[in-house]
């Protein structure tokens, strides 16, 4: 079920036009947002780890 829900799209603009302030608005936008912001830093590490082996002659 916990995988599921991570699969769910979820609706911005009508969240944002149902949110009761705008402080909710905010996190919806922050929230959507760091999903991307993770796998952006998973690739970066990923990407730096891969040029240390390779500086490193493995």
């Amino acid at each position: 079920m916990k995988i599921i829900s991570l699969f769910q799209q979820a609706d911005v603009a009508e969240k944002i036009k149902n949110a009761p302030d705008s402080g909710y608005q905010i996190g919806v936008i922050i929230g959507s947002f760091i999903p991307f912001v993770i796998l952006v830093g998973i690739a970066y590490w990923m990407y730096i780890r891969a040029k240390k082996r390779d500086e490193n002659g493995y």
